[in-house]
């Protein structure tokens, strides 16, 4: 009887891994398919004429792409600048409502993203933001924040305070101590910070859209035309453009997160 457990098992495996691989397989699908129409199982013709029209001068999909990475890396250096001191303070100084601080970081994510979104556009376009790189990576950086002050948080709480300590203690001032021992020590915590907060940005449309369309052209945004379109195969070429940095990042966040910075996020 034991040895047939293995069939609900195997039933269960390859329906998760159906659920997880089969969209992936159809936007390869898309991606390479000339022509597939209902009810084909599979495209009837294959090719790489959509990739050719996606990178055309035409197609904007080198400025998009220019664009995202542009913002991507400024929302990743702004995020870093705020959350390494306030990742410090909150772990080595003795803060009252440390608790409380860290959920005010969670603030913009408490409310649909839209209304908050419709609100920000109209106090940027007071300050003249809307349409330009700045405002879009302002509004990223906001999101960005919540990942990497927490998980900063995390990794400076991870550090033993014994090295900082004895840094003091033979004549190094605090910044000293902090950028020659907890810092080096801290830095896969915050590589991993930087890469969440890297992929968030990649990722994000409804900042995007409302802060910077139509100036500030980005991945999401075309993805969206795309799709909204029925250009199924340029909004799959789009779309793998998107995924292909977020599975390498993936696999260097698990190597640097460490399971005792897990542990320690929100405490």
């Amino acid at each position: 009887m034991t040895r047939l457990l293995w069939i609900p098992r195997g039933i269960g495996l390859g329906l998760l891994a159906f659920l997880i691989f089969g969209p992936l397989l159809n936007l390869l699908l898309w991606a390479f398919a000339e022509k597939w129409f209902y009810p084909n199982a599979f495209p009837s013709d294959w090719g790489f004429s959509y990739w050719g029209r996606v990178f055309s001068p035409r197609g904007a999909a080198w400025e998009a792409l220019g664009n995202s990475l542009t913002v991507a890396l400024l929302t990743v250096a702004l995020s870093l600048m705020l959350s390494i001191p306030a990742g410090y303070a909150l772990a080595r100084l003795p803060l009252p409502a440390k608790a409380l601080i860290l959920l005010s970081f969670l603030i913009p994510q408490a409310f649909p993203n839209l209304t908050v979104y419709v609100n920000i556009a109209r106090i940027f376009y007071q300050f003249g933001l809307n349409g330009t790189i700045a405002g879009v990576v302002i509004v990223h950086t906001v999101h960005g924040l919540v990942l990497s002050v927490w998980i900063a948080t995390a990794a400076f709480s991870a550090v033993p305070r014994d090295g900082e300590e004895a840094a003091r203690s033979m004549g190094a001032g605090p910044f000293r101590a902090f950028r020659d021992v907890t810092l080096p020590q801290a830095l896969p915590g915050l590589l991993a910070a930087a890469i969440f907060v890297f992929l968030e940005s990649l990722d994000e449309f409804t900042g995007s859209y409302f802060v910077g369309a139509p100036d500030v052209q980005m991945l999401p945004l075309t993805l969206f035309t795309a799709a909204g379109g029925g250009n199924y195969q340029i909004a799959s070429i789009t779309a793998l453009l998107l995924l292909v940095p977020s599975i390498g990042f993936m696999l260097l966040v698990e190597r640097f997160l460490k399971a005792d910075v897990l542990a320690r996020v929100g405490k």
